[in-house]
């Protein structure tokens, strides 16, 4: 039978690892779901080891169904860290204060959206959106997820801006196709006549072979504004240590593993903050979909 000093110890060791079990936290983080789920999961399963070996941390990626989804997994602290777009990126850190834009792509700083036709409409590139009026009016159109920057803020923003109307006033039909790679297969089998997609997804599909360029073609480019960031929660650092948060976007800040940065795709990563997005902001609350 154990003495009362070693029944002393043995609960002194139980209380220490049941503590140090307590303060062991996992980072967990998400991405908005702009793409397929497959290609999103092999990414930031990638990312995910990634940051646990420079954060000497258990870091653990969890795929969400909706932009909306992200947001609120964001709101309510089941995610710390975010791959957001510009839009969903303003409208969870209005939700969480104090978080903060780390870190954005290379690309992201100056990104674009294309509006892309199936051939079957007859519809030619142009340079301006104006001049593309009378060819577009009365089409069918489709948008990415409701949430997207790229897929819906910014295209319902020049489609307004330039012929003075809503989208749905503007075209005999508009849809949302829930993300940029359906939104791209949609308008190639001519489900749709015209939608909007990510730049960067176009460009990648197009290298890989995956876009049967008879059937559908990019018509207009918008002009540059900034689009997808890192952002953290504030309260990283009480839960994590000191300095975590910079710890995080630092390893962002230098990922430079060429098959990881190429299924972003991304060509590096720069750092970001959140006044980087007040014209996303201004954009979204001017046509009134600012949650």
């Amino acid at each position: 039978m154990a003495t009362p000093v070693i029944w002393k110890l043995m609960l002194s060791c139980f209380f220490c690892f049941t503590a140090a079990a307590a303060s062991a936290e996992t980072l967990v983080f998400t991405a908005i779901p702009d793409e397929d789920e497959t290609k999103l999961v092999e990414r930031f399963r990638g990312v995910a080891d990634y940051l646990s070996e420079q954060l000497n941390v258990d870091v653990r990626y969890i795929p969400v169904k909706s932009y909306a989804a992200a947001v609120s997994a964001f709101r309510n602290n089941q995610v710390q860290l975010a791959w957001f777009g510009g839009l969903s990126g303003v409208q969870a850190r209005r939700l969480v204060p104090g978080s903060e834009a780390i870190a954005q792509g290379v690309e992201d700083e100056a990104f674009e959206t294309y509006f892309i036709a199936n051939t079957n409409t007859g519809i030619e590139p142009a340079a301006e959106l104006s001049a593309l009026k009378d060819q577009l009016q009365g089409k069918t159109f489709t948008f990415g997820s409701k949430g997207s920057t790229s897929g819906r803020l910014m295209p319902e923003f020049y489609v307004r801006d330039t012929f003075n109307a809503k989208p749905d006033d503007f075209f005999s039909r508009v849809g949302f196709s829930g993300n940029h790679t359906r939104t791209l297969r949609l308008v190639e089998a001519g489900t749709y006549d015209v939608g909007a997609l990510n730049f960067q997804v176009w460009e990648k599909e197009l290298a890989d072979g995956n876009i049967n360029t008879d059937a559908v073609q990019v018509i207009w480019k918008t002009p540059h504004y900034p689009d997808y960031q890192w952002t953290i929660r504030g309260d990283v650092d009480e839960r994590f240590g000191d300095g975590f948060k910079q710890r995080v976007t630092e390893a962002l800040l230098n990922l430079d593993n060429p098959e990881l940065l190429e299924s972003f795709p991304r060509s590096g990563f720069i750092p970001a903050a959140n006044a980087d997005y007040e014209p996303i902001r201004k954009t979204a609350q001017e046509i009134g979909i600012l949650d």
